[in-house]
């Protein structure tokens, strides 16, 4: 057991692949009870120390069994990602987290509450936290169930300035994935299959489908970057 908790403050602590493995696996790491001693370090004071253990967590949940026992830390990290510093290592090292906790569907549904708030660190955080808050959203969006509480967001209207095109190709083409993906779930032969009253008239629903975001897309559509342009038209 000596050896296990030495191999375990070795993949927290980010040491080489050759002095983590030796046997020792994410696995292994669940099996042994490890999953909730890394877990109890997120609430460490020490930001370099809550990093690190939000880091391991993510390769931890690589593994789809280790992600049925890290889901009871999603309230919290999203949470400290709401709450901390914008654009922190921290609150990066929690939206990857979080991201890898949204590539299936499985626990997607407790991130319903949050959805608003994502939106508000998309709007506010630079560049890095832009791609990182919209890996976690086309997540989302490729799973109908989301839908509607995507949609039903209540979102700044800054939030169709990012699709100006001016904005980094990075940033647009997952706008633009968003706006597809949603799309997908909502019209059907380009006629609704959700109907627009269920959502508040300040919500993400009525950005996207309102006079101006319909206009950047016809702008879109001479964009100088071949790729933007064909998003576009799947779009329109």
């Amino acid at each position: 057991m000596y050896v296990f908790f030495q191999n375990l403050r070795v993949f927290i602590t980010g040491g080489t692949g050759e002095q983590a493995s030796n046997g020792f696996s994410e696995a292994i790491i669940r099996e042994l009870g490890g999953i909730p001693v890394v877990g109890n370090l997120i609430n460490n004071p020490n930001h370099s120390i809550k990093e690190k253990a939000l880091n391991a967590l993510n390769n931890l949940s690589v593994n789809v069994k280790n992600q049925d026992v890290i889901k009871i830390y999603i309230n919290q990290v999203c949470e400290d990602v709401f709450s901390g510093s914008l654009n922190s290592a921290v609150q990066m090292a929690g939206l990857r987290l979080l991201t890898n906790m949204t590539v299936t569907n499985e626990h997607q549904h407790m991130f319903n509450s949050y959805i608003t708030e994502f939106f508000h660190v998309l709007l506010t955080g630079n560049g890095n936290t832009k791609v990182q808050v919209l890996k976690l959203l086309l997540n989302l969006s490729e799973n109908p169930a989301m839908a509607e509480g995507l949609l039903g967001a209540q979102v700044d209207p800054s939030f169709l300035s990012l699709y100006d095109g001016h904005v980094a190709k990075e940033i647009l083409l997952r706008m633009l994935t968003l706006f597809q993906n949603l799309n997908n779930c909502v019209r059907m032969d380009g006629r609704f299959v959700m109907s627009p009253v269920i959502f508040h008239k300040n919500s993400l629903f009525f950005l996207l489908y309102g006079q101006e975001c319909a206009q950047k897309m016809r702008a879109l559509v001479n964009h100088s970057d071949v790729d933007v342009k064909e998003k576009v038209v799947i779009i329109t």
